[in-house]
Formats: structure tokens, sequence, C-alpha cells
């Protein structure tokens, strides 16, 4: 399996940065830093999209959350609707860094997308994010109608902590009855806070995310490691993944967290969800916010797009 050369190219790029390592920074500092980067990454905003900023009540205080709308859609059409939560080790991220990646699904899916500003650690640590977007999920179910969402044709999903996030969340729908999602969309999502893959191995270091790292980002949101088998943090660990909702898992070739995708897709399947898993085999974690530098991130939501019209969107007329 080869790395793709742009990958190659934006590890170049990042090498002669010489930016300091996240693990050598206070979390504040690297939210800072990995804002910085943004930008030149994902691009502008793409036309024919509206987007609207509100707060929703939350369990810690009100949750800012970002709704996007393609402008082909009646101001009066009930959407269907995507509820997203950003990566970024559930430590960094909000909703700047993953922008255009939503404006994206929602133009080319045609549907809503209600991106969700959850707590991030080490302010807020374990289950804090997760309750943010149970919260999150909750008010579009009970409200969609009020800002335009059709709320009997929701999928959830995420990239990196936000599919970690999104898959505990699809188990939650399940047994707290919740909405019944039409699809899970989990982009190289954390799914075991225990065990080490051996793509951990494979790529612990050289290759942008490392295991270093990913400690880090453990540490800060779970510091208590006697927490870390609990499902709402390891869902691949979760009793049973039956009766959850269609999947399309994401992963790519070059990342300490794609043996995990595999696995969670894998059990998915085994335990009676019907489920994709496309693997990038030539990219890197978080290739999919970073649409100016890579190819692969244009194709990749394109094709999470297609899954979600077909989801939401064809396979309701």
């Amino acid at each position: 399996m080869a790395l793709d050369p742009e990958s190659q190219r934006l590890l170049d790029l990042m090498a002669a940065a010489n930016r300091p390592a996240w693990i050598t920074l206070t979390a504040v500092q690297a939210r800072e830093q990995y804002l910085s980067t943004r930008a030149g990454a994902q691009g502008p905003r793409p036309g024919g999209v509206t987007v609207t900023d509100r707060t929703i009540p939350g369990p810690g205080g009100p949750i800012a959350v970002r709704l996007y709308r393609p402008e082909s859609a009646s101001p009066e059409a009930r959407l269907p609707a995507l509820v997203f939560a950003h990566g970024g080790g559930w430590v960094f991220g909000n909703l700047d860094s993953h922008d255009v990646l939503c404006a994206q699904l929602a133009i080319e899916a045609g549907i809503a997308v209600f991106a969700i500003d959850y707590r991030l650690a080490p302010e807020a640590r374990f289950p804090d994010a997760f309750d943010d977007v149970v919260a999150g999920l909750k008010w579009v179910a009970a409200n969609g109608a009020s800002v335009g969402i059709d709320s009997s044709r929701l999928a959830i999903g995420g990239d990196s902590a936000g599919g970690n996030l999104s898959a505990a969340v699809a188990i939650w729908a399940r047994d707290h009855g919740g909405p019944k999602l039409r699809l899970q969309l989990l982009a190289y999502p954390v799914t075991d806070g225990v065990a080490r893959a051996e793509s951990y191995r494979l790529f612990a270091d050289g290759y942008g995310l490392n295991a270093p790292t990913m400690e880090w980002f453990f540490d800060h949101y779970t510091p208590d490691k006697a927490m870390r088998d609990d499902w709402r943090l390891s869902p691949l660990r979760a009793k049973s993944l039956a009766g959850l909702p269609p999947a399309l898992v994401v992963t790519a070739g070059y990342d300490p967290l794609r043996d995990e995708g595999r696995a969670y897709a894998w059990r998915l399947q085994k335990e009676g969800t019907v489920t994709d898993l496309v693997e990038f085999g030539g990219m890197l974690h978080g290739f999919l916010s970073s649409p100016m530098l890579l190819h692969g991130a244009r194709r990749g939501a394109a094709m999470c797009a297609a899954a979600l019209r077909e989801a939401l969107v064809l396979r309701t007329q």
C-alpha cells in the first residue's frame, strides 16, 4: 500500500513548518496552533449554503451549534439532517475547524447539517462531550421543525473523536428511546480507549497523528484509566452492536486508528448492522477536512455526501 504523493507532500510541509508537538503544549496552546492551520487546509466555505449560528440548552450550559442548509432548498422545506460532531481528540476543534466539510456535505447531499460545539477537555472531561452530543441529538429530535429539519430523517456522524462520539450516541439512541437514525457516518473513529491495535505500532510516528498524541488526548479527556472501557468512550467494547443504524465507516491507510475503525465495522456487520467499510489507502488521519491539500479529501467528502443522500433523501422518496 503506497502513501499518496499528496499525503507525503503534506507531511513534508508539516516537517518544514517545525511546529511544536501538541504534547509539549498546553491544551489552550494546542488549540490555537491547530486552528491556525485550518484556513489553509480547508480553504473558504463553498458558495451555495446558508449558515445560521445559535445556542441550545445543554447539561453544562448553552451549547453553540451551527446549521447548514443548501441554498437550493426552499426556506420552508423541512430537510433531513446530519447531526455532526467534529474531531480534535476531544481537546480541540470547534464549529470553524470543520466548517467547509459540513458545508460540502449539506450542499452535495441536499440535506441540513447540524454541527455541535461540544465541551472540550481537559476543562470538561469524559463524559461531558458525549452528554453534549446526546443533548444536541435530543434537541433536533424534539425541535427540528422549528429550524427546518425533518426529525424523522436523521443521521449522526463525525470524524476522529467526533466519530467516537457519534458511534457512542448511536448506541445511546438505540438503548434510551432516542430517534431512529438512518445512518451513522464514522470517519476514522476512535473506538477503543483500552487496547492499542497493530496500526498504532505501524504508524507510531511520522504520519501526522501519532501514538504519543493519542495518549495525550486520552489523558486529557479520560485521565481515569479505569473508565476507559466504558462504551461511551470505547464503543467497540459495548456488549452488543446489534440493532444499530446502518453505518459507513471511513478509514485511512496510514493512521494509528485504522485497525480499530476496521474492527468496529467488522463487528457491526457481524452483529447484523448493515455496514460499509471504505479505506482510503494512501491517506492520513484527518484527511477529510483538508480539501485544499488533498484530492482524497474531496473524493471522500463526495462519497460521504452520496451515502447521506442515499440514506436520508433517496430511500424516503
